[in-house]
């Protein structure tokens, strides 16, 4: 079985209008590549289902701004479940301005183990002394967690193209359904436009910045923000008002 993806970053993030948005990523093609799993639109679509339990705590640990966090999530390229559709479990984390990531490629096959907690020693055998699946499982009891919000949206992707490591995505079109699925069979199921107008910004790199994206923030006064797909989602659907009445 394959070894945890883990990586380790710092992560800013900035909200900007679509229209800045289109300038800033035509200016970055001047210093970096495109992504190579993007597509004819210099893109790819991503899905994430996030889980939280009843009180939303991680909810309200990233509008605190508590700085040891760690949140799960299953996430998919596909809108459509296909045979091949890769699917991933992940936890993301932040300990202080860094960010820990890992994520393992699960069968979709067992998604509903996962949706509904159940076949817990089955997931425990087939995913054998995998630390993510013994740490997700250890919330789902620890904390109950469940899936409790999906989020869509758009993502065009650039990477440096040449020294360290530095990354830039654009992410747009946000929808935000309330589902405990990561698929439907109605691929017409009610989702909600979220931040229509906007490109969420994300700035991921190692160790700094280069010289020529600080002109780039100085230029378009970009400031950096506090912001998490899954805290849109949450609000943007009423979802912690509904579980609080």
């Amino acid at each position: 079985m394959k070894d945890n993806q883990l990586f380790s970053r710092y992560e800013f993030k900035y909200l900007i209008k679509n229209k800045y948005a289109n300038i800033i990523f035509n200016d970055a093609l001047n210093f970096m590549d495109h992504d190579k799993f993007v597509n004819k639109d210099n893109g790819y679509f991503v899905r994430s289902l996030y889980f939280d339990n009843s009180d939303f705590d991680n909810f309200f640990e990233k509008v605190d701004g508590i700085k040891l966090r760690k949140k799960f999530r299953i996430r998919t390229y596909d809108d459509i479940q296909k045979i091949d559709s890769p699917v991933y479990l992940e936890s993301k984390g932040r300990v202080e301005d860094r960010v820990f990531k890992k994520r393992f490629k699960i069968d979709s096959s067992d998604l509903d183990c996962f949706y509904y907690n159940k076949d817990i020693n089955y997931l425990l055998q087939k995913y054998k002394n995998n630390s993510l699946i013994e740490e997700f499982i250890f919330d789902v009891f620890r904390k109950n967690i469940k899936p409790r919000v999906l989020i869509d949206y758009k993502r065009k992707p650039l990477i440096n193209k040449h020294g360290l490591y530095f990354r830039l995505t654009f992410d747009n079109d946000l929808r935000t359904s309330k589902t405990n699925l990561l698929f439907h069979d109605n691929e017409f199921f009610l989702s909600k436009k979220c931040k229509p107008g906007y490109t969420i910004l994300e700035v991921k790199f190692e160790r700094s910045i280069p010289a020529w994206f600080h002109r780039t923030i100085q230029a378009y006064d970009l400031k950096r923000q506090s912001i998490s797909k899954f805290v849109y989602g949450v609000c943007n659907l009423k979802i912690k008002q509904e579980t609080s009445e």
